[in-house]
């Protein structure tokens, strides 16, 4: 009787449902059976006892119903023949068992994806992917009832760069970077970070590598096409699209022109977008030798005051960090009627593979709101360390944000629930591939979740916002860490944005917010192609809490 009872336990059953020339589906499923080996039944011992291979093919998977949850990538198989690439999607499908409430199998069937494909043992082969899946199921996910999984190749493909046969970047940057070719866009962009500080032909040389003569052609070419000039001999700035006032120090502003709301953005494309927004503009550069230029434009946007500014260092240097919190002191000590502060720009945003509702992709806004589930009502949390522990979890060090006065995160409800104003354009729908480290500098393509009814276009999300180098890069702590968080995204890995908020909270501000256009899945850096479009989405919704806000009373 105990012998009969123990062959009825629950065993993993994997079984072919179809094949075809291009491709496979298999079932494993997790079931009460007796199974006698066989020409078509493979019972696993040792290790892998509770197993059983079954060759025969059965078109019934054991459920009728739609699965729970389901997801669809891609990677490119190389033939040992000749080296050539063949893409292959392979899509998952999940069942669950009755305990396990609806609303929770899509973030289930994400963690186990995310185990599948983690880049500490990526199952580089047909057989080691199918073996690892068999093994997920017996030995941690009880609760998953039936896992449908279908390969299917798409002909002869030629891939972007790969690495082991798996889809690596689609744009190292940071390989970039390394390059030491010059061109316009590049000195350009160095010029649009540093601003509103001037750069030398020296700055250009030292950084990029290039000789003066380069440099200086390129130079000459930017200042003729109007996008830079000179500010003195050998000094080269950004030339605003609008008239800008050099002067050494800011006029005295009457009471009535003094803002109540000032908006900092570290990118150039951000500050281009916050200005967009605002009527009645006056830009005026605060110009000096030594140390730190500042950048303010006043201007209103309805009936309220509104100063905005660039930091004008960026990166993840002390220095920047400075640079950074003495900006923001000095605009709210010049400015000292300002009572609520927005930090607008872009982000990297924080996909979910099977959940359309809790998917943020390129072109969505995340609001920096508490998570509602936490205690602690932070809206901004900066990770400051990240490391495993003798059990393999994640500890974290972190600083936490959270305003005195959550007026700004209550009006940001109410914008996501009426969604972006206006119509912005787009990049071309092919640039927003999603895509999941899974080591070795390689990188796996996921295709997005599907909307339901109509729940399509650019989304407001409103959830805490992430920072911090130890965990904003790509790769395992990036994901687990926003889960602890409640993250919907990471801002971009210039720590000086901590730096920020400190000064801020230092003086005393009590109604602050971030709002982050998503460029990326990283930190919002690597997304230029995007970044653009990411800015003026985040500043449009900044302009529709400002409307949204009562109007000053003086």
């Amino acid at each position: 009787m105990n012998d009969k009872m123990s062959e009825m336990e629950e065993k993993v059953v994997m079984t072919p449902k179809s094949k075809t020339a291009t491709s496979t589906t298999l079932i494993v499923e997790r079931k009460a059976v007796v199974a006698e080996p066989s020409d078509k039944i493979h019972v696993a011992g040792g290790d892998h006892t509770g197993i059983i291979i079954n060759k025969e093919k059965n078109l019934e998977n054991g459920v009728t119903e739609q699965c729970h949850a389901q997801l669809e990538f891609c990677v490119y198989l190389v033939s040992a023949v000749d080296g050539s690439h063949t893409r292959e999607a392979r899509a998952l499908r999940f069942w669950f068992k009755p305990t396990v409430p609806l609303q929770d199998c899509p973030h289930e069937a994400q963690a186990f994806f995310r185990e599948l494909v983690s880049p500490q043992n990526f199952p580089k082969d047909y057989v080691g992917f199918i073996k690892k899946i068999i093994k997920l199921m017996q030995n941690k996910y009880h609760e998953l009832k039936v896992l449908e999984v279908e390969l299917r190749q798409e002909g002869h493909a030629t891939p972007p760069p790969v690495a082991n046969g798996v889809l690596t970047k689609f744009s190292d940057e940071e390989n970039q970077a390394n390059q030491t070719y010059l061109s316009e866009q590049r000195v350009l962009d160095m010029i649009e970070n540093a601003y509103p500080n001037p750069l030398t032909v020296e700055d250009f040389v030292t950084v990029g590598r290039w000789s003066k003569a380069e440099v200086k052609d390129a130079l000459e070419s930017l200042e003729e096409k109007g996008l830079t000039r000179t500010m003195s001999e050998g000094l080269y700035i950004r030339q605003h699209s609008v008239d800008t006032q050099v002067v050494k120090q800011m006029p005295t502003l009457s009471s009535s022109r003094q803002p109540s709301i000032a908006v900092v953005t570290a990118l150039y494309c951000e500050k281009q977008a916050v200005d967009a927004m605002m009527d009645n503009q006056e830009t005026y550069v605060r110009y000096t030798t030594v140390g730190e230029s500042n950048v303010y434009t006043l201007g209103t946007i309805g009936a309220h005051r509104v100063v905005t500014t660039k930091l004008p260092s960026v990166g993840r240097t002390r220095e920047a960090m400075t640079a950074a919190g003495n900006t923001t002191t000095r605009l709210l000590g010049i400015f000292q009627k300002v009572e609520y502060v927005f930090l607008v720009g872009v982000g990297g945003g924080v996909p979910h593979y099977t959940d359309y509702t809790k998917h943020v992709r390129l072109g969505d806004v995340v609001v920096s709101t508490p998570a509602k589930d936490l205690p602690d009502k932070y809206v901004y949390v900066f990770c400051e360390k990240a490391e495993r522990n003798e059990k393999g979890s994640w500890e974290y060090e972190v600083k936490p944000y959270k305003p005195m006065n959550f007026l700004l995160q209550e009006l940001a409800i109410q914008i996501r629930l009426r969604g972006v104003p206006g119509r912005w354009e787009k990049p071309e729908k092919g640039t927003d591939r999603l895509t999941v480290d899974v080591g070795d500098g390689a990188f796996i393509e996921v295709s997005h979740p599907s909307p339901q009814g109509d729940q399509m276009g650019s989304r407001v999300h409103c959830a805490p916002v992430a920072s911090g180098r130890a965990v904003s890069s790509a790769g395992e702590v990036r994901a687990a860490f926003a889960a602890h968080a409640r993250a919907l995204a990471y801002d971009c890995e210039l720590d000086a944005l901590d730096a920020v908020l400190d000064s801020v909270v230092g003086n005393r501000k009590d109604c602050f917010i971030s709002i982050r256009g998503i460029a990326d899945y990283r930190d919002g850096t690597r997304g230029k192609e995007w970044q653009p479009h990411a800015a003026l989405s985040a500043a449009a919704v900044m302009k529709a809490i400002i409307a949204a806000m009562d109007p000053p009373s003086d």
